[in-house]
């Protein structure tokens, strides 16, 4: 029985890192994915494919609003096959890219489905379907990086095609002429932005009422009237209550929190309301893993199930279900399985939405800053009087930037603009070294960028913006 120091189940983002990491720190290393490229979920039907689409989707856009400019275009004609067709060129290089990877740093990939058997010993060991045949291997270390699925709707039956989960949003063979996205976090947002630039009429169902309430709501404020002025209608502190599919149309029956019932006629419906932790077929019963009420594997600081050298990382634990969360968790478990030492701030886990504006944040928010009594201040600085920004034409944004009123430690930055995503580096490497607003403020920045913004936040909070 062939045997490894670590076995990675699962070859997302987690799962393939660590598995490279553990390689690259000497141990023998094999990775189990059950598909057939590499990536998981974010490289195949998730984070890259929908940035493909929403950038083509943003290019046809601006080539219809380039007037302002001096240039002049006939109405741009749009190919969604040749745009669909460029997305799964984009997943397939980086797809293969990991493979590549994987080859170089002496991973052994294996392409079948892993399910944990009862430990012999001091060995655990992985049966794996290979497409029917069985095989058995043993590790000193497993590591359970089987990511999330879309959570269901019992009476939303997901078919691909009509009710959709974003894995059929990225690949509609025509433009919905109206698209009811159900659930207004950060996949519905992208995806109804997405094809709401390629024509859709969007509406968004979100049964809370607020959108995205774990971020900066002054924010948000601004972020979703922004969404409006492109065309996307909220209902907020909606429901589904019920749905049919009558002659083609998806029609569906939302609720109001006081009661008031509406049915809407789409001809697309998107379920996106959230992941649910995927662990079908891995065998955690048989091995004695457990799970709690919610589906989730409990680990320790170490990321240790409650069975020895059994450890779970990524989306399979909760937090901040985000593919550079589980990437930071790979790396530092498989450092941590080769005898070093390290930690993460999970405070400190950017978040992003992908939307034009883009929506990025770090650390603390207002909100939670109140709730938990701690004296601050703050600075904002508005796109429109960014250099930079106005030259491009992307004046709707501000930085935002929280701080401690006494010692001026930056606890918290948000960002609605252009290039937030970008942005944000910024302010994950000041939070990560416990900067100061003098610090942000006092380092210098080139001229014209919108990083100068940032520079400009921390200065109004000090009381001394320049430009405003």
């Amino acid at each position: 029985m062939e045997s490894f120091d670590l076995v990675v189940i699962g070859a997302g983002p987690g799962g393939y890192v660590s598995a490279i990491r553990a390689s690259q720190l000497g141990l023998k290393v094999a990775c189990i994915e059950s598909r057939k490229t590499l990536g998981g979920v974010c490289l195949n039907v998730g984070c890259i494919p929908s940035k493909a689409l929403l950038d083509s989707s943003e290019k046809f856009f601006e080539l219809s609003h380039m007037k302002d400019h001096g240039i002049q275009i006939e109405k741009p004609k749009l190919d969604l096959k040749k745009m669909i067709e460029r997305k799964n060129k984009v997943v397939e290089r980086l797809t293969g890219g990991i493979d590549m990877l994987f080859k170089k740093n002496k991973v052994t990939r294996i392409e079948g489905k892993g399910k944990l058997l009862k430990a012999d010993g001091a060995l655990q060991k992985i049966q794996i379907d290979l497409n029917g045949s069985l095989k058995t291997i043993e590790a000193k270390n497993v590591i359970l990086a089987t990511g999330s699925a879309p959570t269901q709707i019992p009476f939303l039956k997901v078919d691909e095609k009509t009710v959709v989960t974003s894995t059929g949003a990225l690949n509609f063979e025509e433009v919905p002429s109206h698209l009811l996205v159900v659930g207004g976090g950060y996949i519905g947002l992208e995806m109804g932005s997405v094809w709401a630039r390629l024509g859709s009429k969007v509406t968004v169902i979100e049964f809370m009422d607020s959108l995205l309430p774990t971020m900066d709501q002054e924010i948000v404020r601004d972020f979703k009237k922004t969404l409006e002025a492109q065309g996307l209608q909220f209902k907020l502190g909606t429901k589904c209550t019920a749905y049919e599919n009558k002659k083609g149309k998806a029609l569906l029956t939302v609720e109001t929190k006081d009661g008031a019932k509406e049915t809407i006629e789409g001809s697309h419906v998107l379920v996106s309301v959230g992941r649910t932790p995927f662990t079908e077929g891995l065998g955690l019963e048989d091995a004695g893993v457990t799970k709690d009420v919610r589906g989730f594997v409990p680990v320790n600081d170490r990321f240790e199930t409650n069975i020895k050298n059994v450890y779970a990382i990524g989306d399979l634990i909760g937090g901040a279900m985000l593919a550079h969360k589980a990437e930071e968790e790979g790396v530092l478990l498989a450092e941590q399985l080769a005898g070093k030492a390290g930690q993460i701030d999970y405070a400190l886990i950017p978040g992003v939405i992908y939307t034009d504006p883009e929506v990025a944040s770090i650390g603390f928010t207002e909100e939670e800053l109140k709730l938990k009594n701690v004296s601050y201040i703050k600075g904002s600085f508005p796109y429109l009087a960014n250099g930079r920004a106005i030259a491009m034409g992307k004046l709707g944004g501000k930085i935002k930037i929280l701080a401690h009123s006494h010692t001026h430690k930056i606890l918290g930055v948000h960002i609605m603009g252009a290039q937030a995503s970008t942005l944000i580096g910024e302010a994950v490497i000041a939070m990560n070294k416990r900067m100061t607003l003098e610090d942000m403020a006092h380092a210098c920045h080139p001229h014209p960028t919108l990083t100068e913004a940032m520079k400009e936040a921390a200065m109004a909070a000090l009381g001394h913006a320049i430009h405003i």
